[in-house]
């Protein structure tokens, strides 16, 4: 285990699929300035990232960006994009080409969900990772992927 993970098992956790009644947020600094923040996660490469209990961590959602969480989620669902698997960045669906100097995640707000074979697909294959993020462009998107497959996140939408 790295120093890394020793310090911030909860995001090790939640990322690994066995949280899932947790949620997590990433808050970029250039959407969010609220030093406090640092207080309540992890400090990652341009932002937050914090792993909350689910209704706290919607509570949270709601009171940074001003959306309840389950509304951005749904509304997030209708383009699908990539959003890293450390939950601290993605792309946006609408960035052309190589040029993502516009395109910037502002924030992100993630969910896992228990295997369910009956359900198949992905869902089948293990605990499944949804993430929905917003672009500085003003578009909200969607991934979702195994926590296996964390290295390769945005394959497993056609499923």
């Amino acid at each position: 285990m790295t120093a890394d993970e020793s310090e911030f098992p909860a995001r090790e956790e939640f990322l690994a699929g066995d949280r899932p009644d947790d949620v997590a947020l990433f808050l970029a600094d250039s959407y969010v300035s609220d030093d406090r923040l640092a207080e309540f996660g992890e400090d990652v490469d341009g932002g937050v990232l914090i792993v909350v209990d689910g209704e706290r961590g919607r509570s949270a959602f709601q009171a940074a960006t001003g959306t309840g969480a389950m509304q951005f989620a749904k509304s997030a669902m209708e383009h699908e994009g990539i959003v890293d698997a450390d939950l601290a960045g993605g792309t946006c669906p609408e960035t052309p080409g190589d040029d993502a100097a516009d395109h910037e995640v502002q924030f992100v707000f993630a969910f896992t969900e228990e295997q369910n074979e009956d359900v198949g697909g992905i869902y089948a294959e293990g605990d499944v990772v949804h993430a929905y993020a917003q672009c500085s462009c003003g578009v909200a998107y969607s991934d979702r992927w195994n926590p296996g497959d964390a290295g390769d996140p945005g394959t497993d939408l056609e499923a």
